[in-house]
């Protein structure tokens, strides 16, 4: 028993330093991109000796996949989640939208950093809906059509029409073209996702009192 206890002291302290290197780099990358963040910068915010990252991470471009895989299938599973608990896709667009909208004001750090680097890293995302977030509005989408809540279309392009709503205002409150919080717009935003999809017998007495 003496013996297991530093071994598994070990596990957490190296489970702790993966976590805050995760979030130094999140940090920095979404303040300086990753080229212009180097190992070095990443071990001095973690208070670690360039060696301990990688012993985590193969190189400063694993780590920065990594983080943007892992954050991006969370944003993924919360769409399948909220699809799951919520039966209308009224309900599923306007609690969608709060969610991110919460999201972003949390952690305007991720958003930027996934703005920024999705391009380097959306052909390695799954297709499986629970790690790619278009993927999930997709389904969405198609489930939707079926119920009869939308009319026919491309699902491709209707995940970009819902996706485009909710980001074009975040980059706004990001660089100050808007008032934070992003949040004090869900409704609007709810409002704009859901005409744009067409989506039918829909009222904006749900958005009330969002905005």
């Amino acid at each position: 028993m003496s013996a297991a206890a530093p071994k598994a002291r070990r596990g957490r302290d190296g489970a702790e330093t993966r976590a805050r290197i995760e979030q130094e780099a999140l940090r920095l990358f979404a303040e300086k991109g990753v080229d212009g963040t180097s190992v070095r910068d990443i071990a001095q915010a973690v208070g670690v000796a360039e060696g301990a990252l990688y012993r985590h991470f193969a190189s400063k471009e694993a780590l920065a996949r990594d983080i943007f895989l892992a954050r991006y299938a969370e944003l993924a599973a919360a769409i399948g989640a909220i699809t799951a608990q919520v039966p209308d896709l009224a309900g599923r667009v306007r609690a969608l939208v709060a969610h991110a909208c919460a999201l972003f004001d949390a952690e305007p750090a991720l958003f930027a950093y996934l703005l920024v680097t999705q391009h380097d890293h959306l052909t390695a995302v799954a297709a499986d809906p629970s790690a790619n977030v278009a993927e999930a509005i997709a389904a969405m989408m198609r489930e939707a059509m079926e119920k009869g809540e939308l009319p026919a279309q491309d699902v491709s392009l209707a995940a970009a029409l819902a996706l485009g709503a909710v980001v074009q205002p975040a980059v706004f409150v990001l660089y100050g073209r808007l008032p934070a919080p992003l949040a004090a717009y869900a409704g609007r935003i709810a409002e704009a996702v859901l005409a744009a999809l067409g989506a039918r017998d829909v009222t904006a007495a749900g958005c009330a009192g969002t905005e």
